[in-house]
């Protein structure tokens, strides 16, 4: 878990970097890939499920 939740930090600051120096392209890719696929094995992967299924929900009903 404690590696996980590093990793998660390390994809998501680089992520965050190539977002703010708009340098996007296949390595971006990677990172944001890599940022998720880590993100989902932590605790954060409940709400962050829950946050877009009532975002679908209120989509729908619009």
């Amino acid at each position: 878990m404690a590696v996980t939740v590093s990793l998660v930090a390390l994809f998501g600051l680089v992520l965050f970097f190539l977002l703010r120096s708009k340098s996007l392209g296949y390595g971006s890719a990677f990172v944001a890939a890599g940022f998720g696929f880590f993100l989902a094995s932590t605790g954060a992967s409940g709400p962050i499920n829950q946050l877009a299924t009532a975002v679908i929900d209120a989509v729908g009903n619009l």
